[in-house]
């Protein structure tokens, strides 16, 4: 099914392209075994993540601390922490800055409406709780559980 125009311009609430591929180079990092490095060449194949993109996120998630990167004929990428010390908020806002539902969630004080907006307190309640899902999904679980 191809979207139309008026569809591709409201999408509303989605990840970035970026988080996705962060959170998909990620999860194959959780597989690769302790001591071990995988090359940028590896993870764009296996996880169908063109090259010069892929190098930026990974490097973006090494800044933040979630990778590390190993330079040389034998270097790649690891995770810096183990799998199941890494959330899926932590890859997402790595790689995309704050997750919210509404700018009002995380600067309230920049909408005049917030105190007397009748969603304001849905988006609070509603952040909240996409916020406990990312942050109790580990990559640990998601490498495991599926092949990516």
């Amino acid at each position: 099914m191809v979207r139309s125009e008026v569809e591709e311009e409201h999408v509303g609430l989605q990840l970035t392209r970026g988080a996705e591929y962060g959170l998909r180079a990620m999860m194959y990092l959780a597989r690769v075994p302790e001591g071990e490095v995988a090359s940028l060449r590896e993870i764009g194949r296996e996880q169908e993540i063109p090259e010069s993109f892929l190098a930026k996120i990974l490097q973006t998630l090494v800044h933040a601390g979630l990778a590390n990167s190993q330079r040389g004929a034998r270097g790649g990428f690891s995770l810096a922490r183990t799998a199941e010390a890494i959330s899926a908020r932590e890859v997402i806002e790595a790689v995309d800055g704050p997750i919210a539902l509404n700018g009002c969630v995380l600067w309230p004080e920049e909408c005049g409406r917030s105190e007397r907006c009748p969603m304001h307190d849905v988006w609070v309640e509603a952040q909240g709780e996409m916020m406990r899902v990312l942050d109790g999904v580990h990559l640990g679980a998601l490498a495991h559980e599926h092949a990516v």
